[in-house]
């Protein structure tokens, strides 16, 4: 299942079934089968489990990818979203990702850590995987440090600052907080000395550093308010007027917007 998403629900996203026997899957393809428009069944359960965790490990590793190549072209003064736009015109042997303040969930963070576990006993190491489990994971402390580096040119201490963190589920559009890039992400900002408060339509509580985080009750208010708007994720309601109202905005999750901007 996909949250959120308006296009593919339960009766149109295939199902992967495997049996013990021949006749255990042939049995739960035809359950299935009355549910959804598509059944494939695999030739036991454990190819079914790995086709689950190989499709995690694949957005795991995409998604590091393309988060770690963000980081890269900060650096060289490259424009991350026109070159991912640009690589995304041609029409075979790309598939888009985009990238974001971390990787949150309950799959892509978790999933592939069991074939990681399990590589090992068997004695093949998931080197991959691995690496992209730790790129993911230090992605909330980089965009930490982007917004003291932002803070810092516009004069403003970290410690004296007050940033606002826009959406704090694991993805847009959705009221999941599991794994959540922001809870680290706020937590290395708490621990520098900002004052953090957050908004979200999705989410009234939201804790941090064993510290309850204020909901913000006016986002137009706080928005004008805060020295710095950290988007953690894209809601729908967080377009492109609502957020050029911001001070100072950091958006890893799509191209600038607003005067002050700035695109990671």
């Amino acid at each position: 299942m996909d949250p959120g998403n308006t296009t593919y629900g339960f009766h149109n996203t295939p199902k992967v079934v495997g049996g013990l026997t021949a006749e255990c899957g042939a049995r739960a393809a035809e359950f299935y089968g009355r549910l959804t428009e598509r059944v494939h069944v695999t030739r036991s359960p454990r190819e079914a489990e790995a086709a689950k965790i190989l499709e995690n490990t694949y957005r795991q590793v995409n998604l590091a990818l393309v988060n770690e190549f963000a980081q890269i072209c900060h650096r060289l003064d490259v424009d991350v979203w026109d070159t991912i736009e640009a690589a995304s015109t041609k029409p075979f042997g790309f598939t888009p990702f985009r990238p974001g303040a971390g990787v949150g969930g309950h799959c892509i963070p978790v999933d592939p850590l069991y074939m990681v576990h399990r590589a090992v006993q068997a004695g093949a190491p998931f080197r991959m995987a691995e690496q992209a489990q730790r790129i993911n994971e230090s992605m909330p402390v980089w965009v930490a440090s982007r917004a003291r580096e932002m803070l810092t040119t516009a004069g403003t201490a970290v410690r004296e600052a007050r940033i606002l963190l826009l959406g704090v589920t694991y993805k847009p559009d959705v009221a999941d907080t599991r794994h959540s890039p922001a809870e680290p992400l706020a937590t290395e900002l708490l621990g520098a000395g900002a004052e953090v408060v957050f908004h979200d339509p999705y989410v009234d509580a939201f804790r941090a550093r064993g510290r309850q985080l204020t909901s913000s009750r006016d986002v137009r208010a706080d928005l004008a308010g805060a020295d710095l708007t950290v988007v953690v994720q894209r809601h729908r309601i967080y377009g492109r007027e609502l957020l050029g109202t911001a001070r100072l905005l950091l958006d890893p999750s799509g191209p600038a917007t607003g005067t002050e901007a700035d695109r990671t």
